[in-house]
């Protein structure tokens, strides 16, 4: 993209601004921002927190997510999610209803979507032995853990956007579904002509 994605605006809004609101809403006590410029992730309200693992991609980043939280359940959002919402991180959470499931995950296409996640805190162990022993991918890493995998009502919350042409795209259907969402606002304006 040529620049830090989670200050990429999507209707007016930062991408980390649209994960951290989903948490939130979702009843996250807690969010935090793993790695990048921690001085520009505060005034978002967010925890700005030193990737332990920089360099090592998003399983170094959740490593030390899981080190670093307060709370049993982390969940993961990339920050590069523009229409993630708080009913996706339910429905992400409702994977952790089974009690020996170390994480869920939902799957998308047939692809697991391990960077629109929740993981237990015992997590951080078997991932960082995956990590330290050459293991770079995160999905490769999650193999190793119980998962639950999720069902998603609506599988666009997972959707990144990861190119330009991923983002421009994105904002073309915004534009698309609020120019439908206006059609039916005014129909529903029209008078009955019987």
């Amino acid at each position: 993209m040529g620049t830090d994605k989670a200050f990429i605006e999507v209707g007016g809004r930062a991408l980390a601004t649209i994960a951290r609101d989903a948490l939130r809403d979702a009843g996250a006590r807690e969010v935090m921002a793993i790695g990048g410029d921690g001085d520009a992730f505060e005034p978002l309200g967010l925890r700005a927190v030193a990737d332990q693992w920089p360099g090592e991609g998003p399983l170094g980043g959740v490593v030390t997510a899981l080190a670093a939280a307060a709370h049993d359940v982390v969940v993961v959002l990339a920050c590069d999610l523009p229409a993630v919402d708080a009913l996706a991180v339910t429905a992400v959470l409702s994977g952790l209803a089974d009690a020996n499931a170390d994480a869920a995950v939902p799957m998308v296409d047939g692809v697991p979507q391990v960077l629109v996640a929740a993981y237990r805190r015992r997590c951080g162990a078997p991932l960082e032995d995956a990590l330290r022993a050459g293991t770079r991918r995160l999905r490769d890493a999650v193999d190793g853990l119980r998962v639950a995998h999720v069902a998603l009502e609506e599988p666009g919350w997972v959707r990144n956007v990861n190119q330009p042409a991923d983002l421009e795209r994105f904002r073309s259907l915004e534009r698309d579904r609020q120019g439908v969402d206006a059609l039916e606002r005014h129909a529903d304006e029209r008078p009955d002509h019987q």
